[in-house]
């Protein structure tokens, strides 16, 4: 499983993925190919890596050399079908032997940067200067590619020639022939050296990536997860944040809080009125998994964590016109394949509100049943937020804390009402769901006879 095909599964994680200030093409397409990591080992070698870059980042005295490093990154072109033609044996043109000289330069300068502050990403390579030899034969050590005079002794006289007579078709065909079996001499020489060439590009992107995510560690306060080895652990999250609306509250210069949750395997519930931020907190862990199994730095400000063969998300409307289906047949579709999966893949497992769309005694009926079977499947953590009172499970609970109204005189409005939530998660034993719908509504002034005909029914 590649980033490339996660990236959709959650608006909030495709935020993170876009704002990886990646200064490459090739990092970017090596983003898109980082593969889930499952292997402790593996996982915890990134983890060093990304550690290692933010410790690099956050010491002053390596400002000029990252600055020097980056813009060797910026000016890096993903030569891949080039270097795929020189490892095929196939003849260079002129700007592919341009391309791949401007490869050796920057990789040799970024080399060197890289070296004066001990960092081991980007390696001395005696193959990019024994190409970048090969190519600037001159020593100029110019960015710029030709095909020297000193390649070829004929080149210098005709090409004199040519500027007196450039009109003359037969020096012209000799001057493109002796071209031709240059870039032939060239191409031979650098075959040898495609593999190390191929090398020198991907750890430049790799490079890449690794400074933008330890950039984005250190500008969004990422920490590092600790790595649970058993996977029936308990994952914890102390002020777990979702990246997303966190910046969007900050922008808006509205509050944002921060959660603290221990999960534990089997199947949680967690209950809050409208509001309480439920399906928030969702799409949060989800992406915190993401984040964990595709390398990064994850949004709290400590973390233990648990690695899962996938992340399952079933929140939103599931409604889809181009089928036929309604919103409770593509959503209880998407929920059945879940239960299959689970009985042999090890998940973590996201269901907002089931059953919702349908009539409420039934769908009390199908929450049940689905907590019941996935309660039973150990080697996976379930979350499943819902409205439904008096479920009987034995299932672990969590509350919102919710509404809270304010001691002062401000009024509440729409615009304000997150203001007064508390997205604190609270263990909870009871079969009751909050009943706050009302109580709200009222005190935003909504339609008068719609709340007083509502109480007496209640009643």
């Amino acid at each position: 499983m590649l980033l490339r095909s996660k990236i959709k599964d959650e608006p909030g994680f495709q935020y993170v993925v876009e704002n990886l200030d990646c200064m490459s093409a090739a990092a970017r397409r090596l983003l898109m190919d980082q593969p889930w990591i499952q292997d402790i080992q593996e996982l915890e070698h990134q983890m060093d890596l990304i550690a290692q870059g933010v410790a690099l980042l956050q010491n002053q005295d390596n400002n000029k050399p990252i600055l020097t490093i980056r813009h060797k990154f910026m000016e890096l072109h993903d030569i891949s079908s080039t270097l795929q033609s020189l490892s095929g044996g196939l003849l260079l043109n002129e700007i592919e032997l341009f391309e791949v000289k401007q490869l050796a330069r920057l990789y040799r300068e970024a080399s060197q940067a890289a070296e004066a502050i001990g960092w081991d990403q980007l390696p001395y390579s005696q193959s990019i200067e024994q190409t970048f030899e090969i190519l600037d034969p001159d020593h100029t050590g110019m960015a710029n590619f030709y095909l020297y005079d000193s390649y070829d002794e004929r080149l210098a006289p005709i090409r004199k020639q040519l500027k007196l007579t450039p009109d003359d078709a037969n020096l012209f065909s000799q001057h493109e022939a002796i071209q031709q079996e240059i870039m032939v001499r060239l191409s031979q020489k650098l075959y040898p050296l495609a593999d190390a060439l191929v090398a020198a590009l991907n750890k430049m992107a790799k490079a890449d990536l690794l400074l933008a995510k330890a950039q984005q560690a250190i500008d969004w306060s990422l920490c590092r997860p600790t790595v649970n080895i058993e996977s029936s652990s308990t994952r914890s999250y102390s002020q777990l944040f979702n990246p997303r609306l966190r910046h969007h509250n900050e922008s808006h210069q509205l509050r944002y809080q921060p959660v603290d949750v221990d999960l534990h395997p089997g199947v949680c519930l967690i209950t809050g009125a409208n509001m309480a931020g439920k399906t928030v907190f969702l799409k949060t862990l989800g992406i915190a998994q993401l984040m964990f199994q595709f390398g990064f730095f994850v949004p709290a400000s400590s973390a233990q964590m648990t690695l899962v063969e996938d992340v399952v998300f079933c929140i939103g409307d599931q409604q889809n016109e181009m089928n036929g289906l309604s919103s409770f047949a593509s959503e209880i579709i998407k929920i059945s394949h879940t239960l299959e999966r689970a009985e042999t893949e090890h998940l973590l497992i996201l269901i907002d509100e089931p059953a919702r769309t349908t009539n409420p005694i039934e769908g009390k009926a199908i929450v049940q049943s689905i907590s019941n079977i996935l309660d039973r499947q150990t080697h996976c953590t379930t979350l499943i937020t819902t409205h439904y009172s008096q479920l009987n499970l034995p299932c672990r609970r969590l509350r919102v804390k919710g509404f809270v109204e304010s001691l002062s005189q401000v009024a509440l409005t729409p615009e304000n009402i997150n203001q007064f939530m508390d997205y604190s998660l609270l263990p909870d034993n009871s079969d009751e769901v909050p009943h706050e719908a009302l109580r709200i509504a009222q005190i935003l002034g909504c339609h008068e006879e719609m709340i007083s005909q509502a109480k007496e029914l209640l009643q």
